[in-house]
């Protein structure tokens, strides 16, 4: 969801509808969420929040070439019909047939693998509140959350009713994401990220 930063609710007084807040957001000039009525502005993201998600989508780009396949990145927006959650992840793919919700084909319904960068200030809504509602998604398959400020990333894979929880943190580490046949390299994944004081990312 950009850098996946909450700022501020634009609808502390009043309650929009869905189709109300979609009006909007197509005319928007930035980016925001929707949830129980409620419209939030996203922020902006961080050069290594950036790099991060190009790296990913580049990593899926050449691996989806040729499939049926198909991946998308920061402006896809997806719903959990379910919850009533429009939200934007860093990244979406699905092997199935992509479903939207309208005929303006930009609001997603069926995502299979959905990857958040972290940021300090939602972390916890990314790992928590958020992965709630995405579970509620029948064709979720993979959840990924990939941390920005140090090398680690964590994947989460639903086995029936259960989500199966593994973390990778060493930049030999390889991530497989079974359900669209792809793998991250952690090397991929962080490469040319380097910290705020322009120090390399490292372990």
């Amino acid at each position: 969801m950009g850098e996946g930063e909450i700022m501020e609710s634009l609808a502390k007084e009043s309650e929009y509808t869905p189709e109300q807040y979609l009006t909007m957001e197509r005319k928007a000039e930035y980016k925001s969420e929707y949830i129980n009525g409620c419209i939030f502005a996203m922020a902006g993201a961080s050069r290594q929040h950036n790099q991060i998600t190009f790296n990913i989508a580049g990593e899926l780009r050449t691996q989806l070439k040729g499939r049926v396949c198909i991946a998308y990145s920061n402006d896809m927006r997806v719903k959990v019909s379910q919850t009533g959650l429009y939200s934007y992840p860093d990244v979406v793919a699905t092997c199935n047939e992509p479903n939207f919700e309208d005929s303006f084909v930009d609001t997603l319904l069926n995502p299979a693998v959905i990857v958040e960068v972290l940021s300090d200030s939602t972390e916890a809504y990314d790992r928590g509140e958020k992965f709630a509602h995405y579970r509620r998604l029948s064709s979720l398959e993979e959840y990924i959350l990939v941390a920005q400020h140090r090398i680690c990333v964590e994947h989460y894979v639903r086995q029936g009713e259960l989500w199966i929880f593994a973390e990778t943190s060493q930049l030999d580490g390889i991530i497989h994401i079974d359900s669209i046949g792809c793998t991250l390299p952690l090397k991929e994944i962080y490469d040319k990220v380097e910290r705020s004081e322009g120090r390399a990312l490292i372990c």
